[in-house]
């Protein structure tokens, strides 16, 4: 969505969903971590909402501005990850899966917060109105982003943890063994594909091929179910 703000509104529209959306996603894990019985978090003084305890200044402030002023139609970023021990979890490998969802979990629910309160613009004065409906649009496409991309079945993504815990064990293992492989992959994926496919004029962009339509559709159903008008 291209912005109406000038530069520094519309930068803190992106950058305000977006501390929250990846802080708030990491907190969740550490929460749900301690009620299956694992108090790293709390034990490091991670155990909180605060998102300043959670920020990564270049991954979770820079990087998403960095990708909203280049019209990139991915807002990505990160937090310092929340400290999990899952051998301290009372089931590991059952208990895993439900630390994993958590973050996901955690951004549908700002993205449905979000679209609940765009009904409320009408409540604000009008000079606010633009400031704040670009902030909460930008919130709801900044978590569902999130969480469908961080659904993706490939360790250390929240979603190959899903799968290492879901998937017979020989296979889970195998699964598990690619995490020190995964994020090299993903920004393979993400970053040289497109690179290469731009030289050679071939469209070889994969995630606008798939993560881009599924955040679509999660968007518009968050938004009917909302009462909003799909976007």
């Amino acid at each position: 969505m291209d912005s109406e703000l000038s530069t520094i509104p519309a930068v803190l529209a992106v950058a305000i969903p977006a501390i929250l959306a990846i802080t708030l996603h990491e907190a969740a894990h550490g929460f749900i971590a301690l009620a299956f019985g694992d108090p790293t978090a709390k034990e490091r003084g991670r155990l909180s909402l605060n998102p300043f305890r959670h920020v990564d200044p270049f991954g979770t402030i820079i990087l998403p501005a960095m990708l909203k002023l280049s019209g990139s139609p991915f807002i990505m970023g990160w937090a310092k990850p929340v400290p999990v021990d899952f051998s301290r979890l009372r089931n590991p490998r059952r208990d895993m899966v439900w630390v994993a969802l958590a973050g996901p979990g955690m951004n549908i629910a700002l993205a449905m917060i979000s679209a609940l309160l765009l009904n409320t613009l009408v409540l604000l004065p009008p000079d606010a109105i633009p400031f704040v409906k670009e902030t909460l649009e930008n919130s709801l496409g900044i978590n569902v982003l999130l969480a469908v991309f961080n659904m993706i079945p490939l360790p250390p993504l929240d979603g190959g943890r899903v799968a290492v815990g879901l998937l017979p064990l020989p296979l889970a293992r195998g699964l598990a063994r690619t995490e020190k492989y995964g994020i090299l992959l993903l920004l393979g994926v993400m970053i040289a594909l497109p690179w290469l496919g731009a030289l050679i004029g071939a469209d070889l962009d994969l995630f606008a091929w798939t993560i881009l339509p599924i955040a679509d559709a999660v968007v518009n159903f968050i938004a009917a179910a909302a009462g909003l008008t799909p976007v």
